[in-house]
């Protein structure tokens, strides 16, 4: 299956293009072994990433200063953000297979090269190509999905990316303090447990993922020749930028509850329980409930979708800045993790089926390059305002979540008329809006 052509794996409707909802259960049992294999390596690659939970461990064991760690941390968000546009890339030029391969398998030497380099600047080389390495196969796996799932189907596979990426994300640090504990509280069985996780499953990819995928199915409207190509024709869409800057202001909003939020309660005096408390909700909410709540969220139109979802994330921050102590912080992180369950999947979703078949992997690499940048931008901005407006932050931050609603709205695409029956299955239109259920 290794040289197969998955895009000729689905030239005709399947259980996946039937009418209907889609159910979580159904929509995994219908998808093809690639995309499971996919969807159990986002989990993977997330359950192995406590490197970040412990890299200010480990670099302080070894001598070396906070303003050093803290460095680290940058280039290490540096290399992340930057690996996501690598990523798009690579996925279109490599195809799925030989990206996801490069991606794992360069993680893994990275890791296990992190014990052994003899000085801070080739310490710091290895953090950002690390870093980097791993986040290289984020787009060529959204890709995948994208190209071997039914259109009434992606919001919901992209959900269940989401659960994947959520659940290994939640389950890392203990994975990690296991390791750790076992190697007798050394870094040794940790950094090499990890590079032995993602090696298997660069090896895992090498087999069962398609060396590439046709971007279209057979009967499809070729894209004009002289049409723009990589990176530049993503720029050339004016609509989409629009989404791109709402990505990236609704990830900077999000991130507040990571680094303003319990600056915010040290200053007000609120017991750290709350905060730990509040955390461990979204966590609990995210990961019982996105699932279920997507197999109605996934029928609505996705301008809907991803509006509400941006609203409730800025409304539940601005939730923070009521007088009214500990409620606040419940209250505000219960109304934005249902912002964040709502919109979550049908945000991921969209940049796949925005632009040309052709550029898929571009579209999704732009997204998840804007998208991780706010979420490296958010906390440092959002901390700073902080320390000159005090309490006033969480309006102010708010307004972040209410632009990228009034550019969500715009930037996403209003649907077309449906094609006669019969009639072979259009290109992706530039003027075309999916529902939540075809994203």
């Amino acid at each position: 299956m290794a040289d197969t052509d998955a895009g000729a794996a689905r030239t005709g409707p399947g259980p996946g293009d039937e009418a209907g909802p889609a159910t979580v259960w159904g929509t995994f049992r219908e998808a093809p072994l690639p995309v499971k294999t996919v969807l159990a390596g986002v989990l993977v690659n997330r359950l192995s990433g406590f490197l970040q939970v412990f890299l200010v461990l480990f670099l302080t064991a070894r001598g070396y200063s906070g303003g050093d760690t803290v460095l680290a941390l940058g280039v290490y968000g540096a290399g992340a953000v930057v690996g996501s546009l690598i990523g798009g890339t690579l996925a279109d030029r490599m195809g799925v297979r030989n990206a996801t391969v490069v991606s794992m398998g360069s993680t893994s030497v990275l890791t296990a090269a992190l014990l052994y380099v003899p000085d801070f600047p080739t310490l710091l080389a290895a953090i950002a190509l690390v870093s980097l390495g791993a986040q290289l196969f984020r787009p060529a796996s959204a890709t995948l999905l994208a190209e071997l799932t039914a259109e009434n189907r992606q919001v919901m596979i992209f959900a269940m990316y989401r659960f994947g990426l959520n659940v290994g994300a939640t389950a890392a640090p203990l994975v990690g303090f296991a390791l750790y504990n076992a190697g007798g509280h050394g870094y040794t069985l940790l950094f090499w447990g990890e590079a032995a996780i993602a090696l298997v499953y660069a090896a895992f990819a090498r087999w069962t993922l398609p060396a590439r995928v046709k971007p279209a199915p057979a009967g499809t409207a070729p894209d004009p020749d002289e049409a723009p190509a990589g990176y530049a024709a993503v720029i050339r869409d004016r609509r989409y930028l629009l989404y791109l800057v709402a990505a990236f202001c609704h990830a900077a909003v999000y991130m507040q509850y990571l680094s303003t939020l319990p600056l915010y309660m040290k200053d007000e005096g609120l017991a750290l329980f709350w905060y730990t408390f509040a955390v461990s909700l979204n966590g609990f909410i995210v990961i019982a409930f996105e699932l279920l709540l997507t197999k109605l969220s996934q029928e609505w139109p996705l301008k809907v979708t991803i509006g509400l979802g941006f609203a409730l994330v800025g409304a539940g921050v601005a939730f923070y800045g009521l007088p009214i102590g500990p409620a606040a912080v419940v209250a505000g992180t219960l109304i934005w993790s249902i912002g964040e369950i709502i919109g979550g999947p049908a945000v991921f979703a969209y940049p796949a089926n925005a632009g040309p078949a052709r550029l898929r992997s571009r579209y999704i690499g732009s997204f998840q390059f804007m998208f991780g940048l706010g979420t490296a931008v958010g906390p440092m901005a959002g901390s700073w305002l902080f320390l000159r407006l005090d309490g006033l932050v969480w309006p102010v931050v708010a307004l972040g979540s209410l632009l990228a609603t009034v550019l969500g709205l715009i930037a996403v695409r209003r649907p077309g008329p449906p094609p006669p029956a019969g009639a072979p299955t259009p290109a992706p239109d530039a003027n075309r809006e999916p529902t939540s259920a075809q994203a």
